[in-house]
């Protein structure tokens, strides 16, 4: 894999939320950063002075929604789609911010922009990349969702994913300005079915 990409590690994990009537009403999003990206916010922000990875009640409002803070179209680097179609999300509602040892971990939730969705039996992909490949995102934290619903998760194939990577640099050193997006073809797949509502 070229060495200039990605900069940023994410342990991440998902969970689909469903009403009462099974409808799919969102994404509850777990980030788990880096321990070097975790140490570099906290320096950042003139955080845990003493790098014991524990924060002061004053720290912790301070850490509180770092990481929510989105320029104007940014996706949150989660995609969803029914049959090729995509499923907008609403913006970021933060949930948590804490230290979990020398990591720090957030979770939000994201909203169908639309509302509810039945699945009524068809398929719910969903993918979490960075289109530009500078963040990726390892679904190594817990993927659930509601009653009546499943998880399943096919592998990137990471060889087929590095040729695509190298094709598409034609050539270009890792560390190009116009590095290309390829940030989806590393991307596990995710597919979530829930049963037909009765």
């Amino acid at each position: 894999m070229a060495g200039a990409h990605p900069h940023i590690f994410v342990d991440t994990g998902l969970t689909f939320v469903t009403d009462d009537a099974g409808r799919l009403t969102g994404v509850e999003v777990l980030w788990s950063y880096d321990e070097l990206y975790s140490l570099l916010i906290l320096e950042d922000m003139s955080l845990d002075a003493d790098y014991d990875g524990v924060l002061t009640e004053a720290e912790q409002a301070q850490l509180q929604g770092f990481d929510m803070q989105w320029m104007e179209g940014y996706a949150g680097d989660l995609y969803l789609s029914v049959d090729g179609t995509p499923v907008k999300l609403g913006p970021p509602q933060p949930l948590s911010t804490r230290m979990d040892g020398p990591h720090i971990e957030t979770r939000h939730f994201r909203p169908l922009a639309e509302g509810p969705l039945a699945l009524n039996g068809a398929a719910l992909t969903a993918k979490a990349y960075d289109p530009t490949f500078y963040t990726a995102y390892d679904l190594t934290r817990p993927l659930s969702a509601g009653a009546g619903c499943a998880v399943a998760v096919t592998k990137v194939d990471l060889d087929a994913a590095t040729a695509q990577m190298n094709a598409a640099l034609d050539g270009r050193p890792a560390e190009t300005d116009d590095f290309p997006e390829v940030g989806e073809a590393f991307a596990d797949t995710i597919r979530l079915t829930c049963a037909e509502a009765s």
